[in-house]
C-alpha cells in the first residue's frame, strides 16, 4: 500500500500537469465556448468551476474502474464514450437530487445553468485523457481535479480581459466572440511556450 505522502504527491503532480501543461482550454480547447460564456460575470467563473471540478473529479474516480475492466477487452475502446457519458449522466442526476433534497435554495439558483457546467468537452475530455495519463485511481483523481482548476485559471484570464476586449477600441466586427477566440489563441501560445513546447518546423 502506498504511503499517504506518495499518494498526495501523485495527486498534486497530475493536478499541476493538467492545470498548466495540459490546460483544458489553452492546450486542448476543451470547453472554450463555455469559458467565454462564464467569463462575462465574476460569480459565474467560481460557480461553474465548482461544478466542473466536482464532476471531473468524481467522474474520473468512477471511470477508473471502467477503464481497468472494459478498456482491456477486445474492442473495449468502442464502448468507452458511451460509458463516460453514462457515468457523467448518473453523477449529474445524483448531484441534482442531493441538491434538491438538502440544498433547495441552491438548487433553484443553479438549475438553469448546471447542465452547461456538467455536459461539456472539458468534463468528458478529462475522462478520455485520464485513460492515457492515469495509472491508478489517485492519478485519475489528481488529473480530474486539475482539469477543473485549469478551467478556473482559463476562466479567470478570460474574465479579467473581458472588459478590455469589449471596449470601443476594438473594431466592432471583432468584438465579442471573435476577439475572445483570438485572445484564447494568443494565451494558448504563451502557455505552450511556458511549458516548453517548440515548433516542429
Amino acid at each position: 500500500m502506498e504511503h499517504i505522502g506518495e499518494v498526495f504527491a501523485k495527486i498534486i503532480s497530475l493536478a499541476m500537469m493538467s492545470i498548466f501543461m495540459q490546460n483544458a482550454i489553452f492546450d486542448r480547447a476543451f470547453g472554450a465556448n463555455v469559458a467565454i460564456y462564464v467569463s462575462r460575470r465574476d460569480e459565474h467563473v467560481v460557480g461553474f468551476t465548482v461544478g466542473i471540478t466536482a464532476m471531473t473529479t468524481a467522474a474520473s474516480a468512477a471511470s477508473y474502474f471502467f477503464d481497468k475492466t472494459v478498456l482491456p477487452m477486445k474492442y473495449g475502446y468502442l464502448f468507452m464514450p458511451l460509458i463516460y457519458i453514462g457515468v457523467i449522466g448518473v453523477l449529474y442526476v445524483a448531484g441534482l437530487f442531493l441538491l434538491w433534497k438538502f440544498f433547495h435554495a441552491t438548487f433553484k439558483k443553479i438549475k438553469k445553468f448546471v447542465h452547461l457546467a456538467i455536459f461539456n468537452c472539458a468534463v468528458i475530455g478529462a475522462l478520455f485523457l485520464n485513460s492515457s495519463y492515469g495509472s491508478d485511481i489517485w492519478s485519475y483523481i489528481g488529473y480530474g481535479f486539475g482539469t477543473g482548476i485549469g478551467f478556473f485559471l482559463a476562466g479567470f484570464f478570460l474574465n479579467i480581459a473581458h472588459d478590455r476586449l469589449d471596449s470601443e477600441k476594438i473594431p466592432k466586427v471583432f468584438r465579442g466572440y471573435p476577439i475572445m477566440m483570438i485572445y484564447i489563441g494568443v494565451v494558448s501560445l504563451a502557455f505552450n511556450v511556458l511549458v516548453g513546447y517548440t515548433a516542429k518546423f
